[in-house]
């Protein structure tokens, strides 16, 4: 702006001092030209005054005196009676000359030639004496053009001083109309006290502010909220850009990654994170065009990395990472899976027992005597399905929230003894001693639930304990709630198996489960029991020693909104 300023103000300057002195020169051959033509006309008179008193001896003193001046007297008829630089006779007639014409009509005439060849300029002014003679004047001066150039290295240097002068006062004055708009508060203009010229372009800018603020909050509270959702995710998201560069990386991709909260992560390559042929894969089809998922193993856990290309212009740009724990998803699918299968097979053997008597009865095979007997294993295998059917429905109930049982309260002592006393003649056969021990102790829950579980646990310290073995079941309270337990000295788990033996389904001995005809999944029903009332879950055991299952149940326990 300032350049321009300056040029804008030389440029004026030059054009200023270049029409001035056109104009300057002009007025000068103005007024040289006038002065000339007077001076003309007054030696004219003067010399035609002489003339009448001195006669020709006046023309004859007067001759050679001046050698800018020419003096000619001619007669009326045109011919030259006098000239003071030429022979009068040898000159021609002077009739048709324009200044001599105009004299003889109106008295006087003048007239202004110019030399081509010698570049000189002649005036001539023509006067009507009273014998009606023409008296002449000529002045012959080198160009009055010339004349004025004869000026022109004096007004080119005053030309000079006035243009440096300007330079240096377009200067001054450029500095001092810059400065002050140098100096402008931009991010508060109406504040500036400057020309009134600007005013309008700061009230925009005034204007414009405002508008770059509401548009800058507007971008922050959406890089917050941006921020808050990414930065609270439960799932891992990398931002990419088309050559794999992280751009944004929130906490929780961090954490499945293992990577420190280090913001130098950010334009690295997304390798630099993991090098697993997984992340690598889904990455390159993403930036090829194509979405892509894969199963990425991570210190022990199952993550789906789905891979997402940004399109721009029909061009990929960039890459979404969305990194999920599907470790839990996985291991129920597998549950599931092993549910299904588990589900089929314990149903299918009692059912292939109960066709297979059928069958013979039928097909009359059986004596009649020994009808009792295959009606009685029928019965038996019967109600060996129902009570499957039961423990599985009341296990599905149990794990959606659908049990709709009203909480009472139980008195956890009257139970115990309750299932002893069912238990009794299956712990007779066995040999088993059953004893119960404690205290009564009343918890809010649902009766139906509580009893389920504990007759699974005494059952199981039935079914899987020794010969001659004991059963001690105990109810007690605690400073944190009353505690149910359930000791045996049968055979015991293996370390390897006791974290899954709550699983539906899942028998530690198979052999010795099939040989009791258990299912595996009065253990499961106890776990999710337990649950339902808050209860937490001990087991201790060790093989070949016994294995003992507390309940603790708290002081004033909730329904479970499971």
């Amino acid at each position: 702006m300032k350049r321009r300023i300056f040029a804008s103000m030389g440029v004026l300057a030059f054009v200023t001092i270049l029409i001035s002195s056109v104009l300057i020169s002009a007025v000068m051959y103005r007024q040289f030209s006038h002065g000339l033509r007077q001076e003309v006309r007054s030696l004219a008179i003067y010399v035609a005054t002489g003339l009448d008193i001195g006669g020709e001896d006046y023309l004859s003193a007067v001759q050679g005196v001046s050698k800018t001046s020419r003096i000619t007297l001619i007669a009326p008829d045109g011919m030259v009676l006098f000239d003071s630089d030429a022979e009068a006779k040898a000159m021609e007639n002077h009739l048709d000359r324009p200044e001599v014409a105009t004299a003889l009509r109106q008295g006087y005439g003048e007239a202004s030639r110019l030399s081509a060849t010698l570049g000189s300029q002649t005036f001539y002014y023509a006067v009507k004496l009273d014998d009606g003679s023409i008296l002449r004047i000529a002045n012959t001066v080198d160009s009055i053009y010339a004349a004025v150039l004869s000026f022109m290295p004096h007004m080119l240097v005053i030309a000079i001083v006035t243009l440096i002068l300007a330079t240096l006062i377009a200067n001054w004055q450029t500095q001092r109309i810059v400065t002050p708009i140098n100096a402008l508060d931009l991010e508060n203009p109406m504040s500036n006290e400057v020309y009134d010229e600007i005013s309008p372009l700061l009230t925009r800018i005034a204007k414009q502010n405002l508008q770059i603020e509401k548009q800058m909050a507007e971008l922050v509270k959406k890089r917050e909220e941006f921020t808050a959702i990414t930065e609270n995710m439960r799932e891992g998201l990398v931002i990419l850009d088309a050559k794999a560069v992280v751009l944004s990386i929130n906490k929780s991709a961090k954490r499945l990654f293992g990577v420190k909260n280090d913001t130098r992560l950010q334009q690295r390559h997304v390798l630099a994170l993991n090098r697993s042929l997984a992340l690598q894969t889904a990455v390159e089809q993403a930036i090829k065009g194509t979405p892509c998922e894969k199963t990425l193993a991570l210190r022990g856990r199952q993550y789906q990395v789905m891979a997402s290309p940004v399109w721009i212009d029909n061009t990929v740009r960039g890459v979404v990472l969305l990194i999920l724990d599907v470790t839990e998803k996985l291991a129920a699918e597998e549950q599931r899976r092993e549910f299904s299968a588990n589900v089929s097979h314990e149903l299918k053997t009692p059912l292939t027992s109960i066709s297979g008597y059928a069958e013979i009865m039928k097909d009359g095979l059986v004596k009649q005597e020994d009808i009792p007997r295959f009606a009685g294993r029928i019965y038996t295998e019967a109600n060996h399905l129902i009570d499957l059917v039961e423990n599985i429905i009341r296990l599905s109930g149990l794990d959606e929230g659908k049990v709709e049982l009203a909480n009472e309260d139980v008195d956890l002592f009257s139970i115990s003894q309750a299932v002893c006393s069912k238990l009794a003649p299956l712990a007779v056969q066995k040999g088993i001693t059953m004893q119960i021990t404690g205290e009564s102790a009343t918890i809010s829950g649902a009766k139906q639930i509580l009893e389920s579980m504990i007759y699974n646990l005494c059952e199981n310290a039935i079914k899987y304990n020794v010969e001659n073995g004991r059963v001690d079941i105990s109810v007690l309270p605690s400073n944190k709630g009353i505690v149910l337990t359930v000791a045996d000295t049968g055979i015991g788990i293996t370390p390897e198996h006791q974290e899954r033996v709550f699983e539906r389904f899942y028998r530690a001995e198979k052999s010795h489960s099939k040989a009791t005809g258990g299912a595996g999944l009065g253990l499961s029903i106890v776990k999710r029991g337990a649950m339902y009332h808050n209860a937490k879950i001990e087991l201790e055991s060790q093989p070949d020693r016994g294995t003992t299952i507390r309940l603790c149940f708290p002081l004033e326990p909730s329904r479970s909104t499971r």
